[in-house]
């Protein structure tokens, strides 16, 4: 088995026996070149360059042999001509046949198959939209809010929603240049926006032989930016009738083009659960280790055995729904900037928390590995799966406490958020659940005032047992101490006593019992506080008294004090904050797309100043204020990162 790279990655799969004989190459950029048989690089890490070079990829897999090729999540994996260039060298492409792939790849074909083969379908616009002007007219005709999106790929690239003409016209300027950034192809459709409405998608797969299976649903309602964050298997909103009749239209469906292989059929299910055909995905999607924990079923291994040209193995009978499974997709963002905008950097440290029983990380990450600006930001797919859905969340909580990322910025504390909000738990969600509990952004966990003395009594435990580990070597062993706890600008003074590993803090006369081993070294920190388990982690401890603590999934920044070194503390200067106003700074690394002002202009509150690519997403930068710019600093094509100087106002 033979794994490609492009700058550091490669990917490698032990197939069962009975497949050795079937030599594969396997083009997911995700696991590193170490791990694989045999691994050809090829190219440099920008896409354009590796992953999308077909000449490349082709020399790869004559110079190993190799005599079938799985193409990954995305990248060619849904690109027809790459399909034809395998056949044209007798390479199997492990995936569905060039026809299905261009009929279902392109948005607009694939609803008018859908239409004819009676699956319910959205509203829309038929054909490609010309230009912006074009947009507004066909969007007035379908009435807003409508949704722009490119007719190829998938992922949430080049999708936009618009409210009105001015927002048609920046939306298709935006997704168009995505489209043709993602997928080389920058044809857009519009059709009707249904608001609030369920993301569901049903998993389908066919063989070579005119047999096809639906193994259930996934619901992939917690979105940000049109791309998924938390799925689930089942879905908690379909009854058995409604889970039938859209199973039965995605088969449908996938007859109608000859599917073979495992594809997924994307719904939009409004709150009377009523459906509309979405897309469909002519690949193997991220989120499928979920369908497999309730299914058993192998994906990859079906679709090598259809591959080769073997029949199902099972009928839509034998399809159970055992357990229940949630993915949450770790990202390296920063989920404080519009739910997560990108983060780059050097994973200093990194633990999955495989040690945990029912939990399944899919990664291809190591400790010391870059996450840099040229690929999706994902670190890794943590699933967990229980006998009902309570038991997997639960798990979720678990495998996220216990999930140690250092170097990078990352998503864990707005995942952890999602699965323990009481709306995500009754089960009441849709496609706009982050807007509408976050309408302001996210903020990270709001501490009760049970959760406050918790972390404020771990923070004085762990100073006190750093201090004795000092004293040790200096002969002074205290029993008691007077501390003062800075947090969110509040601060408290605490009284610590201890007894072996266990300390008793009284705080606002109520105490609190603190125990554990206070491994300092260790990144987790597993404790007791009044008689209940947690797991925090340590992320930051300086002589100074400031310590960082990642609890309940949120990273607090606390500062603790001596009576003494308090009472100093006060005549130190503070930082002056910076006036952000008149100053644009980049909030994420990335690539400069384009400089609409230069000094002297006058801009407007809101006017768009640049535009940032990263990870392939476009964004607007706008003025905060109607001022004059006083000096630019960047210019289309630049390489810019996260808090780099922009424009000035004046």
């Amino acid at each position: 088995c033979a794994g490609l790279w492009g700058g550091s990655f490669a990917f490698d799969l032990q197939l069962p026996k009975r497949f050795q004989q079937f030599s594969c190459v396997f083009s997911f950029p995700q696991v590193h070149v170490k791990v694989a048989d045999e691994a050809v690089c090829v190219g440099p890490a920008p896409t354009s360059k590796s992953y999308l070079n077909m000449d490349a990829i082709m020399n790869a897999i004559k110079q190993t042999g190799a005599q079938a090729v799985h193409p990954g999540y995305g990248f060619l994996s849904e690109n027809k001509e790459f399909a034809k260039r395998l056949a044209a060298e007798g390479v199997t492409f492990i995936g569905p046949d060039t026809h299905a792939i261009q009929a279902m790849g392109d948005k607009i074909e694939s609803k008018l198959i859908a239409k004819a083969a009676k699956v319910n379908t959205i509203p829309g616009f038929d054909g490609v939209v010309k230009d912006a002007e074009e947009a507004v007219k066909i969007a007035g005709e379908i009435g807003y809010p409508v949704m722009i999106k490119a007719s190829a790929g998938g992922g949430g690239k080049g999708m936009r929603i618009a409210w009105n003409d001015e927002e048609t016209r920046e939306g298709f300027r935006f997704s168009s240049q995505e489209a043709l950034s993602s997928f080389g192809d920058d044809r857009l459709l519009i059709e009707k926006f249904i608001d609030n409405p369920r993301h569901i998608e049903i998993q389908v797969l066919a063989d070579k032989h005119g047999d096809a299976l639906w193994l259930n649903e996934r619901e992939c309602s917690i979105q940000r930016r049109n791309q998924k964050v938390v799925e689930e298997a089942p879905s908690t909103f379909l009854d058995p009738d409604t889970r039938r009749a859209m199973g039965e239209q995605a088969v449908s469906l996938a007859n109608a083009v000859k599917y073979s292989s495992a594809g997924t059929v994307e719904f939009l299910v409004d709150s009377k659960k009523n459906f509309y055909f979405l897309e469909m995905n002519t690949r193997l999607q991220v989120e499928h280790p979920i369908t497999e924990c309730i299914t058993g079923l192998d994906l990859v291994q079906q679709m090598i055995r259809i591959a080769k040209g073997y029949k199902l193995q099972h009928k839509q009978s034998d399809i159970p729904i055992n357990g229940w499974a949630v993915e949450s997709r770790v990202y390296a963002e920063d989920p404080y900037k519009s739910f997560g905008l990108p983060s780059i950097g050097r994973l200093s440290q990194y633990q999955e928390p495989l040690d945990l029983p029912n939990v399944r990380v899919d990664s291809g990450i190591q400790e010391g590995s870059d996450i840099s600006i040229y690929y999706d930001p994902m670190i890794s797919k943590l699933v967990t799966y229980g006998k009902t859905r309570e038991e997997a969340l639960k798990k979720m909580e678990d495998a996220l406490d216990n999930y140690v990322i250092r170097g990078v910025t990352h998503n864990i504390p707005l995942l952890r958020e999602i699965i323990v909000h009481p709306r995500f738990v009754s089960g009441d969600i849709s496609t706009k659940f982050l807007p509408e509990v976050y309408p302001d952004g996210f903020k990270g966990h709001m501490l009760t005032a049970g959760e406050r003395r918790e972390l404020l009594a771990t923070a004085a435990a762990l100073y006190v047992a750093a201090q004795l580990r000092s004293q040790k070597f200096l002969g002074d062993l205290s029993r008691q101490w007077e501390l003062c706890v800075e947090l969110d600008k509040g601060v408290h003074m605490l009284g610590v006593s201890r007894s072996g590993n266990n300390y008793t803090v009284e705080i606002d006369g109520e105490k609190v019992e603190v125990s554990g081993e206070w491994n300092l070294a260790s990144a987790l920190l597993p404790i007791t506080i009044n008689g209940k388990h947690r797991t925090l982690q340590c992320l930051l401890r300086t002589a100074a008294g400031e310590i960082s603590l990642q609890y309940l999934g949120t990273s607090f920044k606390l500062r603790v004090l001596s009576n003494l070194a308090a009472s100093l503390s006060k005549h130190m200067p503070e930082k002056v904050p910076e006036d952000t106003s008149s100053i644009l700074r980049s909030p994420m690394p990335g690539s400069v797309v384009a400089v609409s002002v230069k000094p002297g202009d006058n801009v407007a509150e809101g006017q768009e100043i640049c535009v940032i690519e990263a990870m392939k997403m476009q964004n607007s930068m706008t003025a905060a204020k109607t001022a004059k710019v006083k000096s630019v600093h960047c210019k289309a094509g630049d390489t810019v990162g996260e808090g780099d100087l922009l424009v000035e106002l004046e």
